[in-house]
């Protein structure tokens, strides 16, 4: 395969794993829908930023450490499952708490930077992603790739991954969806926070079934 057909194979792959329904897709829905269009385009800001984080990990070669110290893998799914649950926990204690769209855009200055780290946070708390990147980093791009496989990919990953989510925030946020949010966002917040905690719950069992 030449470098070029990996670049690309890469890209698809990565794409396909962005698409997977996971905390990323539900948090940038959550604050497009709950927030504002702009903080949903910051989530997915840091959704890419999380990606260029990610993909500079698999060409270093590192994420062969996450594979082969058994013990540094599991603590990182751990902290990531725990720090789900967190996000959950918030969510849902402000489940009941109303909001009115002129509030959603009073606080939109203030709730860009925290949506822009929720988003980066969230995407670096799992390390199903960097073992994701990585194997497919290993299994995809030649032994010794050439000098623009190293420039070009970061950059293009980070365009997947904030493409990807910028439109989930774009869909997310449009009247329709806005409205049934106000509607019921006691229970939409309620149905999103579960979301989020079972997928982190499911990463501290799969780090507890690792560490048997």
């Amino acid at each position: 395969m030449t470098a070029s057909a990996a670049v690309l194979a890469i890209l698809a792959a990565i794409l396909m794993g962005a698409m997977s329904p996971g905390p990323s897709f539900v948090l940038v829905a959550r604050n497009a829908i709950g927030l504002s269009r702009a903080d949903g385009l910051a989530t997915a800001l840091g959704m890419g930023v999380g990606g260029v984080f990610f993909s500079g990990i698999a060409l270093a070669g590192l994420y062969t450490l996450l594979s082969a110290v058994e013990w540094l893998y599991v603590a990182l799914k751990i902290a990531g499952g725990l720090y789900l649950i967190y996000i959950a926990f918030n969510i849902w204690r402000g489940a009941s708490s109303p909001l009115s769209v002129d509030q959603a855009r009073s606080a939109q200055n203030r709730n860009l930077r925290k949506s822009f780290l929720i988003g980066l946070t969230t995407q670096l708390s799992n390390p199903k992603t960097a073992i994701w990147y990585g194997s497919i980093f290993a299994a995809l791009l030649p032994q010794h790739p050439p000098l623009w496989c190293y420039l070009v990919l970061p950059p293009m990953l980070f365009g997947i991954e904030a493409g990807w989510y910028t439109i989930v925030a774009l869909c997310f946020s449009s009247r329709r969806p806005r409205e049934v949010y106000l509607r019921g966002k006691k229970w939409v917040d309620r149905v999103a926070a579960t979301a989020v905690a079972l997928l982190g719950l499911r990463l501290i069992f799969a780090a507890h079934k690792a560490g048997i």
